[in-house]
């Protein structure tokens, strides 16, 4: 059988790659941050500078929680390769 070079490249293992190491803190975060929000099901009053909204609190804390996703998406800024750079 002819062998391509397909074959001889050697298999990362999942949890080794860099973006999969990148997702792990952020999915830990989340799923925590999730579990704090609706465990608060009281219902709360909150004022948005002139009105005055009663709503449960887990909704304003996934509301916020939201905001704070696109915002970090938002900002987020990717790295130059590492290798992309010429020598001098």
């Amino acid at each position: 059988m002819a062998e391509t070079s397909a074959d001889h490249k050697a298999h990362t293992p999942f949890l080794s790659r860099p973006g999969v190491r990148r997702l792990i803190p952020f999915v830990l975060i989340t799923a925590i941050a999730l579990v704090f929000i609706f465990e608060n099901r009281a219902s709360v009053k909150i004022r948005l500078l002139i009105p005055e909204v009663t709503m449960p609190l887990w909704g304003a804390l996934l509301i916020a929680w939201g905001l704070g996703m696109l915002a970090c998406a938002f900002t987020l800024r990717r790295r130059p390769k590492r290798h992309s750079r010429k020598p001098r």
